[in-house]
């Protein structure tokens, strides 16, 4: 027997709760998994609290990340006692995820644990942090470099924003973090930005064209905030969109990008080819500070994670959350 988060939808009605599972009910896969740790994100908030229908089919383990060790293995990339880490793949949606002591996946999505990191620092990274790197490598090969300008961060104080403001001010880029929250002002600095903005100066309609002031962006939000950026985009600009957290509508014009060449760049994370997510792995490896780390994550327990996912989709956390599943 072992523990793990399960959501359920019957005719009680929907419900997360802490429980017992037995390996043989584990869904079918090449490579069996003792999980160390997983993580809170977003999309398991949602899945949690049924605030969005994330969830595909019932009953569900949530965790769309997990690092741990093979202990059982059909697959040919992987052998027992080897350090894996896996993020998306419909995990936690469709297939049970890492928020559980044991977890049976497909080999082929799986990447190993580069060994730079721990498994609670690599799920500190997670997927959030891994589509920081995807969208910090998007810009670069859109031709963004440190000496062309700022670079804006929306959602800064979230699991996305805060290791793309790590990345790129490691990188040497000039970070501006936009944020709704001003509490979290040191924090931000902290982590590299040179700046903090409020966010509500981009959420409302703006013009078709505005002054040029970004080289680059990551936007996590989406809607009005997304096509005020493209509309203040530089000459050549690049934008990295990879959130909705303000909504999945685009309210924009195409005159940035007929007008001043901008790039919008959409990062999907989820299904992203094994040869991508080795490169971005690598590169966290090379360009994350980790010493910013242990600022960016809270570990909590897999109960504390159901009571945590409110506060998530409320906008009320900081960073990532790692979950130790085995406490």
């Amino acid at each position: 027997m072992m523990q793990a988060l399960l959501i359920n939808k019957d005719e009680a009605g929907y419900t997360a709760r802490l429980g017992q599972i037995e390996e043989a009910q584990l869904p079918e896969g090449d490579v069996l998994i003792k999980v160390d740790y997983s993580t809170l994100n977003y999309k398991d908030s949602l899945a949690i609290t049924g605030a969005s229908p994330v969830v595909r089919s019932f009953p569900m383990v949530p965790g769309i990340d997990l690092a741990g060790t093979v202990v059982k293995s059909d697959h040919t990339d992987f052998k027992v006692g080897e350090k894996v880490v896996l993020n998306g793949f419909g995990v936690g949606e469709g297939h049970w995820g890492g928020l559980a002591q044991m977890a049976r996946v497909k080999g082929d999505w799986l990447v190993p644990l580069p060994s730079a990191f721990t498994a609670k620092q690599a799920m500190t990274i997670g997927t959030a942090g891994y589509t920081a790197m995807l969208c910090v490598m998007a810009l670069e090969q859109h031709g963004v470099t440190p000496e062309k300008g700022e670079i804006l961060v929306t959602g800064a104080a979230g699991g996305v924003g805060s290791v793309a403001i790590s990345l790129l001010a490691k990188l040497g880029y000039n970070v501006v973090a936009s944020s709704g929250r001003a509490e979290e002002t040191d924090y931000l600095l902290s982590l590299g930005a040179t700046k903090v903005m409020d966010r509500n100066e981009l959420t409302e309609k703006g013009r078709p064209l505005a002054k040029e002031r970004w080289a680059g962006a990551v936007d996590v939000a989406g809607s009005h905030t997304l096509a005020n950026i493209c509309a203040s985009m530089k000459y050549g600009g690049a934008v990295a969109a990879c959130g909705l957290a303000q909504g999945y509508d685009l309210p924009a014009t195409v005159m940035p990008f007929i007008l001043r060449g901008v790039t919008l760049a959409g990062i999907d994370s989820v299904y992203r080819p094994k040869a991508d997510r080795i490169a971005a792995w690598n590169r966290l490896a090379q360009d994350l500070d980790l010493t910013h780390l242990e600022a960016i994550m809270t570990e909590i327990t897999l109960a504390q994670a159901l009571e945590t996912a409110q506060y998530q989709i409320d906008g009320l956390t900081r960073g990532r959350f790692v979950v130790n599943v085995n406490t």
